[in-house]
C-alpha cells in the first residue's frame, strides 16, 4: 500500500525525531553485542509511535505510549524526559518533579534535562531552588547568559539580593559593554540603596565612555534624586558646558530646572530637546504631544507649543506626520485656516493616512468651507471608497452648499456603510439627515431620521435638542418637544443653545415669564459670543409680555449680531412681531 505524500512527510519527521532522542539517550551508552531484544525493540516503536502522537498534537496518547515505554525500558532517559515535559505543560508540578528527576538519575549531564528540572520548580513557586539549579548549570555551561539572566530573575523575586548581585556580576563579567545588564545592577542597586555602588559603576561607564553625556545625565540624576544637591548641581554645571548638544543632557537639565521651579530654565532646555537635530521627528513629536495636551487654556504654553511645532515644521518640510500635527495643534487654537493648510500639505506629502484626510476634512465642515470639502471628500473617497464617515461628509458638503438630494444621497450612503457597533456616529448621520429634510420641509422624514438617530443613542444630547427645537419651530407635539430639550438640559447642564432651544419651547407654548428666564440665561453665558437668533427670541419673548421698547432693542441687537430671518428689519421698523 502506498502512503499519502502527508503520511510520508510524518512518518519521516517521526523517524528523524526518534532517531534523535534515541541516539541522544543511547550514546553514552556501550554497545554490548547481545542478540536483539524484542521488549526493546517493542519499548522503540512505542517511542516512535509516541512522538507521531506528539506531531499531532496527541498529548493524552503520547503520555500513555511513554508510560508504556519506560514500563519496558526502564533505562529511557529521554522517556522520563518527555513525560515530565507533557505534565510541566499540563501544569502538573508534582508528576513532571517526578519524571525528570528520574531522567536526571540516568543522565546527570543533560543540561535539557536540568534546565526542564528547573522551569518545573518555578512552577511549583520553589524560587530558591531553581535559582540555584540555573545558577548550577551556569557554572557547567560555556554559553551560559541565559542561565545566568533566569538565576538573577529569581534570586531577586525572593529579595536575595546578595546572590542577584553575584550572578549579574558574573554575567557582567562576561560581557562588560552590555548595557541591559549594566542596568540590571544599577536597578538592584537602587532596591538595596547602595547610592555609592551606583555611583561607582556610572562613574565605571564615564572612564569607558568619556564623550557619553548620558552618563553624566544619569549620574547627575543619582545626586540629585538621593538629596546629594551639592554634587548634583556640580554635574548639572558640567554638563551644560560639556554636553549643550546631548539630548539626554537636555532632557536631564529641563527635570532638574523644572524640580527648582526655574520655569524660564525649563522652557529653555525643553525647546532645545523638542527642537535637537539628532532626534528623529517621531521622538520629537512624542516630547512635544504631552506640552500641548497639558497646555489647556493657559494662552502662554498653547502659544510655545505653537512657536515649538513651527519649528519641527521648518525641520521636517517633507514629513507628513509633523504636518498634520501641526494642523493638530492650529485647530486646537481655533486656528482652522491654518490647520488646512497643513493638513493638505500632509495628505499630499502621503496620502494613504485615513485620519489625516479625515481631519482636512472635518476642518471644512463650516458652511463658508462647503466646495472645498465637496472637492477633498471626492478625492478622499477614491481612495477610501468605502469609509463610512466620508461619504457622510460629503453629504455634509452639500448640505452647506444647499444641494439637498445629493445630500440625502450622500448620506444615506455612509448611514448604510457605518457599523451598527458605533452608536454615537450613526446617530450623529441620523441627526443631520434629519436637518437636511428639515431644510426640504419633508417634516415626516425628518423626524423619522431622529427618530433613528434616538434609538441608536437615546442619552445624546445633540439629538434630543435639535428635534425639540424643530419641532417647536413647527409648533408640533410641544409636550414631548418639552419632554426631550429637558432631558438634554439633564445630560448637559446650563448649555446655552440648549436653553434657548426650552425657552423657545416655553415661548410656544405661551409660559413667557419662564421662557424669558432660560433665554436669557443662554445670553448671560454666551456674554458678547451670544448669536442673532438668542437676541431675536429674546425680543419675541418680550413683545408678548407686552415690553415693545424692549423687544426692538432686542431685534435690533439680533440684527447686528446677524440673523437668518429676513423679516427683521420690518419688525424693527413696524415695531411688530411678525409670526408664520
Amino acid at each position: 500500500m502506498k502512503l499519502k505524500p502527508a503520511n510520508i512527510l510524518l512518518t519521516a519527521l517521526v523517524v528523524l525525531a526518534a532517531n534523535a532522542l534515541l541516539y541522544a539517550q543511547e550514546s553514552a551508552r556501550p554497545a554490548t553485542p547481545t542478540s536483539p531484544n524484542i521488549k526493546a525493540l517493542e519499548a522503540d516503536a512505542m517511542y516512535y509511535d509516541a512522538i507521531r502522537a506528539r506531531v499531532k498534537g496527541d498529548d493524552k496518547e503520547e503520555e500513555k505510549l511513554l508510560l508504556q515505554v519506560v514500563g519496558i525500558k526502564p533505562d529511557a532517559s529521554g522517556a522520563y524526559y518527555d513525560l515530565a515535559r507533557l505534565y510541566f505543560k499540563a501544569n502538573r508540578s508534582d508528576k513532571a518533579s517526578e519524571y525528570i528527576k528520574k531522567a536526571i538519575a540516568l543522565d546527570a549531564d543533560n543540561v535539557w534535562y536540568k534546565t526542564q528540572y528547573a522551569e518545573v520548580l518555578v512552577q511549583a513557586k520553589q524560587y530558591e531552588e531553581a535559582a540555584k539549579l540555573f545558577d548550577d548549570i551556569a557554572k557547567r555551561e560555556r554559553y551560559n547568559e541565559e542561565y545566568l539572566l533566569k538565576a538573577f530573575n529569581l534570586y531577586q523575586h525572593i529579595g536575595k539580593y546578595d546572590e542577584a548581585l553575584a550572578t549579574i556580576n558574573k554575567y557582567i563579567e562576561k560581557d562588560p559593554d552590555n548595557e541591559e545588564a549594566i542596568d540590571m545592577k544599577k536597578k538592584l542597586l537602587l532596591k538595596r540603596n547602595d547610592v555609592d555602588g551606583v555611583v561607582k559603576v556610572i562613574e565605571k561607564q564615564i572612564e569607558r565612555n568619556p564623550n557619553e553625556g548620558k552618563y553624566y545625565a544619569e549620574l547627575a540624576d543619582v545626586y540629585d534624586n538621593n538629596k546629594l544637591t551639592g554634587k548634583a548641581a556640580e554635574m548639572y554645571k558640567k554638563m551644560e558646558t560639556q554636553f549643550a548638544d546631548d539630548p539626554s543632557v537636555q532632557l536631564s537639565l529641563a527635570e532638574y530646572y523644572q524640580k527648582k521651579n526655574n520655569q524660564q530654565k525649563y522652557d529653555e532646555y525643553m525647546k532645545k530637546l523638542i527642537t535637537n537635530r539628532s532626534l528623529d521627528a517621531d521622538v520629537q513629536l512624542s516630547l512635544l504631544g504631552p506640552i500641548i495636551v497639558e497646555s489647556g487654556n493657559d494662552t502662554m504654553k498653547r502659544r510655545q507649543g505653537l512657536e515649538l511645532i513651527s519649528l519641527l515644521a521648518v525641520q521636517h518640510p517633507e514629513n507628513a506626520r509633523v504636518a498634520a500635527f501641526y494642523g493638530d495643534v492650529l485647530a486646537f487654537n481655533n486656528q482652522l485656516g491654518d490647520a488646512i493648510v497643513q493638513y493638505k500639505k500632509s495628505v499630499q506629502i502621503d496620502p494613504s493616512s485615513y485620519k489625516i484626510w479625515e481631519s482636512l476634512l472635518l476642518a471644512n465642515t463650516d458652511r463658508e468651507n462647503a466646495d472645498s470639502l465637496i472637492r477633498y471628500s471626492e478625492k478622499a473617497l477614491r481612495l477610501f471608497p468605502n469609509q463610512a464617515m466620508f461619504h457622510y461628509l460629503n453629504g455634509v458638503g452639500h448640505m452647506n452648499k444647499k444641494d439637498y438630494n445629493k445630500a440625502v444621497k450622500s448620506i444615506n450612503r455612509g448611514i448604510d456603510m457605518q457599523p451598527d457597533d458605533n452608536k454615537a456616529q450613526l446617530a450623529q448621520m441620523y441627526t443631520t439627515l434629519g436637518d437636511v429634510y428639515n431644510y426640504m420641509k419633508r417634516y415626516s422624514a425628518s423626524d423619522s431620521s431622529y427618530e433613528q438617530a434616538l434609538q441608536a443613542d437615546p442619552m445624546n444630547a445633540t439629538v434630543l435638542n435639535n428635534y425639540a427645537y424643530y419641532l417647536s419651530v413647527r409648533g408640533m407635539r410641544l409636550d414631548d418637544a418639552a419632554k426631550m430639550s429637558k432631558k438634554s438640559l439633564d445630560i448637559r447642564k446650563d448649555e446655552p443653545s440648549f436653553l434657548d432651544t426650552y425657552g423657545w419651547i416655553l415661548y410656544k407654548q405661551g409660559k413667557y415669564d419662564d421662557a424669558r428666564t432660560y433665554i436669557q440665561k443662554a445670553i448671560d453665558i454666551n456674554g458678547e459670543q451670544a448669536d442673532g437668533t438668542l437676541w431675536e427670541h429674546l425680543g419675541d419673548v418680550y413683545y408678548k409680555q407686552g415690553n415693545i421698547d424692549k423687544a426692538v432693542e432686542c431685534w435690533t441687537k439680533a440684527k447686528e449680531k446677524g440673523t437668518d430671518n429676513t423679516d427683521i428689519d420690518k419688525k424693527i421698523k413696524d415695531r411688530k412681531l411678525y409670526e408664520i
